[in-house]
This record gives structure tokens, sequence and C-alpha cells, in this order.
């Protein structure tokens, strides 16, 4: 047995004793219940450990004929978990939609209200599923720009289930009304000191990998999920210290208060969009579209530029979302002004990703997986013009707490972050699970038209709902009084929710089409009628 099977098997046996007295003193069942989960998956990995070392007659050797022997297993266990996180979010996204139309589908239940699932949407879609998907690409990219194997025998399996676990306890979490109440950083403290521990076991493996390259250049692709991992450790240490009331309960209190609280908060907040829904996913853009492509990037040095510029400046524009607050007036004024800054390497970022294509234009007709790649980058250009615009305080005076925050967010995320996920595993699976080609390109065709068409429906009624909020919240008779009440402003967006949650319809279809062509993939392999794509790209740089 190696020492890491060893070790891992002593921690995992210790985590069992320890959490079935976690369950049995429990000072609350959310607690006891995450306990006993807890210690059923450590005697699970214990069990497992064992198996793999009775049942195995050597380990994985690192090169097989003098090529790397890459490790594939966590990357396709990330792959189906990013597809089956992502439908559940996009089925909660719909339902919480429709239950803004409707509040009868809250169902007088604690469990379906809209509070409890409003975090459970946005934490299946960004960090379930886009976590996922940055966990599958990025072991890929480091693997195969490195040319060499994965760092770590049983540490790359550790990071993918132990961060799939962290989701099944902050989502189960949440059904159960177990919440820190911040933005993006709900789960409480047990939660969280779990994700630490997985996480610098992710940074430790991607760094390894790189250490131990036998390629002397670092690709640019991996600088930015460099700087997307250790980021977002930063963000996470610096937003989250938090003391328990008792460490056999859930609930904690978070060591910032008042507005230094807030400022954390939205220095963590807007930087997760920043470094994990950007930088980590710009990495996805500048590996996957060249590859799918078969064109070097259109400018190597403009890239790294890009990253660097990015890493500089995203930091500090998280007070733009605390405008008009008690946040002092200096501090916004340097969130806009920064945010205003951004528009330069966004922009240049986007034509690199753009231009990568020159010479290619034609394959957009017939590969709609590269069309839905290169449509995510119009979408990240766009979002990344209005979010700056949105930072203004003359323009937030008017957007701010209104839908059209919830529709650049959704441009963004939709648009962007889940076009460039879909493209990267429609990339992915057939590479990882070595088959010739998708199961039908036809269906990734409708996929794109049905979710391009979902998405259009969404951003523009929350578009035109939350300028018409704006107006409304702000309109004054001749006497000064306010010209609208606040329930009126709320039977005015009545249609626009209703038009919001049919493009999510629309989208979360997409989606289903997606998950049946990846399974029909994997299971028969490419049809006989689709037409191939030449393979073997080149990653080099233009210039």
């Amino acid at each position: 047995m190696t020492f890491g099977e060893s070790g891992l098997a002593a921690l995992f046996t210790a985590a069992v004793f320890l959490c079935i007295l976690g369950a049995a003193r429990a000072e609350d069942a959310p607690f006891a219940f995450h306990a006993a989960l807890g210690g059923a998956a450590s005697l699970v990995a214990v069990f497992a450990i064992f198996n793999r070392y009775f049942e195995r007659s050597a380990l994985p050797p690192q090169e097989i004929n003098g090529l790397p022997n890459y490790n594939l297993g966590p990357i396709k266990f990330a792959s189906f978990m990013a597809m089956f996180w992502g439908i559940a979010g996009f089925t909660v996204g719909l339902l919480i939609a429709l239950q803004l139309a409707w509040p009868a589908l809250n169902f007088d239940l604690p469990w379906t209200s809209f509070g409890r699932l409003r975090p459970l949407h946005t934490s299946a879609v960004i960090f379930a599923f886009g976590g996922n998907v940055l966990l599958a690409t990025s072991f890929y990219v480091v693997q195969k720009t490195g040319r060499v194997r994965l760092a770590g025998d049983l540490a790359p399996w550790f990071v993918v289930l132990g961060y799939n676990f962290f989701i099944l306890i902050a989502g189960t979490g949440y059904l159960l009304g177990v919440t820190q109440s911040k933005e993006y950083a709900e789960p409480e403290w047990y939660a969280d000191l779990w994700l630490t521990i997985v996480w610098v076991t992710y940074l430790l493996v991607f760094v390894a990998t790189l250490m131990k390259r036998k390629e002397p250049h670092i690709f640019v692709a991996n600088w930015f999920y460099l700087a997307f991992i250790v980021t977002i450790a930063v963000l996470h240490l610096g937003n989250n210290p938090a003391l328990p009331v008792s460490f056999f309960g859930s609930k904690s209190y978070v060591a910032w208060g008042g507005v230094q609280d807030a400022m954390f908060q939205w220095w963590y907040g807007h930087n997760a969009v920043g470094f994990f829904l950007t930088a980590g996913f710009l990495a996805i853009m500048y590996y996957f579209i060249p590859k799918r492509a078969e064109r070097p990037i259109y400018s190597y040095r403009l890239s790294i530029v890009h990253f660097w510029a990015i890493i500089f400046l995203y930091i500090w524009a998280g007070p733009h979302h605390l405008h008009y607050t008690a946040l002092p007036d200096w501090a916004q004024t340097l969130g806009m002004t920064f945010s205003i800054m951004l528009w330069m390497p966004s922009w240049g970022g986007m034509i690199n990703g753009l231009m990568t294509l020159s010479g290619a234009w034609d394959k957009l007709r017939t590969d709609p997986v590269l069309r839905m790649l290169v449509v995510s980058v119009a979408f990240y250009g766009m979002s990344t013009f209005e979010g700056p615009l949105m930072s203004i305080k003359v323009v937030n005076s008017l957007s701010h707490y209104t839908d059209w925050t919830i529709g650049h967010v959704h441009s963004g995320a939709l648009g962007w972050v889940g076009f460039v996920s879909f493209g990267a595993l429609y990339c992915l699976v057939p590479w990882i699970w070595q088959r010739k080609q998708l199961y039908s390109l036809r269906l990734v065709s409708w996929h794109f038209w049905v979710a391009t068409l979902g998405i259009v429906l969404y951003i523009s009624a929350m578009w035109v709902s939350g300028i018409l909020q704006g107006l409304m919240w702000r309109a004054y008779t001749s006497l000064g009084f306010l010209e609208y009440s606040f329930i009126e402003s709320v039977e005015a967006m009545h249609p626009f929710y209703i038009i919001r949650a049919i493009g999510g319809g629309l989208f979360l279809i997409g989606a289903l089409i997606m998950a049946y062509n990846l399974w029909m993939t994997v299971r028969v392999g490419e049809a006989e009628s689709e037409v191939h794509l030449p393979a073997g790209p080149s990653l080099q740089a233009a210039e």
C-alpha cells in the first residue's frame, strides 16, 4: 500500500468516528444529517481504498511506450457530474422563475420556498456545474499541454469526489435552512473547512503536474487556471472566517461585521465572478477554440497581456456592487474606475478569441460546436461591456436592485459560461472516451439554436423589466409624491417574468438534448451519417 493510500485510509477512518460523534451529539437536525452523511461517505472511501489496493496488480505507469499515460478517470467523473448538476441547477432555476410569476408554486413548504431554492440554483449552476467543468478541463489541459500524467495517485480522485461531496453538503443544507446568508458563500463553517482541504489539494495537484511537465513552455491556459485556483483560495479564506456557536451545531457567526462585512463580501462576490466565472473559463477559451478551429491563437503575446491586465484590474472592482450605501464614497469611486478600466483587457481577450478563427470562419457553417464556442466569446464581450457600464454611478442609480442586474448576470452566465462549457464538454467527451466523433452534430445544432433563443428571451425580458422597474421607482408626481406604489411595479413585471421562465425552459431543453447526445456518444460512438472532423490541431502562437 502506498503512502497516499495508507494516509487517506487512516484519515477517512478517523473521519468516520468523528462524524459518528458529531451525529450523536448534534444540537440541530441538519448538522446530525450532514455528520451522518460525512460518516457514510468516509466509510465508503475507506472500503474503496482497500478494495483498490487488493484488486490492483501494480500502480498505473507514468508512460506507456514512451507516451504519457494520461489519468482520465477523474476527468470522466467531473464531466459526468457537470452535466448532472447542470440539469439539476437549470431545473431549479426554471422552478424559481415560475415562482416569481406564480407565487403559489412555493407550495407553502419551507423546502420549496424561493428563499431556499434560489441559493440552491446559484450554487448548482456556478459551483456544481461550472466547478466540475473547470475541474475536468483543467486536469485535461494541464496533462495535454505538459505531456505528462497528473501528479498524485489518489489525489486527483480526492479532489473531484471531495468537491462534489461539498456540493452535496451545501445543497442539502440550503434545503434544510442552513446558510450564512452571504451571496455565493452560503455554506456554513464545516462545509467551508472541507472545501478548504479539497481546494488546497487541487492547487497542489495542479502545481505538481506543472512542475514535472515534459514541455518547457507553460501554455497560457494553465496561467489562467492557476490564477483561478489561487485567487479563489484567497477569496474563500478572506470572506469566510467564522466562529461556530457550537462545534456540534450548524450555526456560526462571520468574523466581520457592518460595512466591513459588506466590503469583504463583494470583494469576494465580484472576484468569484472575475476568477471563477471569467479567468477559469478564459483558460477553456484559449485551449478549446484553437483545438476545435485547428488554428493557432491569433496573438499569443496579446493573451499574456490579457492575463496580467485581468489579474491586476479585476481584484479592485468589487465596490461597484455597493454604490449609494454606507461604503465610503472614495471606495465606491475606486471600484467604478477599475471596472471601467476592465473594458480594455476584456475586449482584448474577446478579440483574441474571435480572431483565432482567421482563415477558418467557414467552419462556423459546418461545425455547431465551434459555433457555440465562438458565440460564447461574443457573449463574453457583451457582458464585459455591460458590466462596466452598469458600474458607472449615474447608470447604477437606475439599474441597482432591478431586474437589469439579473439580465446582465444571465447574459454572462448562460451565454458566456454556459456556452463555453457546453462547447468544451462537446469536445472533451469524445476525446476522453476515445470516440471518433459526437453521436450527432445535428443535435448539437438543435441545442445551439434552442438555447440561444432561450437566452435572448431571458435577457431581453430582464433588460426591459429592469429599466421599467428603475423608472417606476423614481417617478414622482407634480406634488413630489411617488407616482407608483411598489406593488404596482411588481404587477408590471408579471408578463416579463413569464417570458423569462419560457427562456429558461428553452435553455433547459437544450441541456437535455446535450445530455442525450453525450450519453449516446459514450454508449454507441459516432453515428454513421455524421460528418468526420479532422483531428490534431495546433496550439502554437501565430506570431
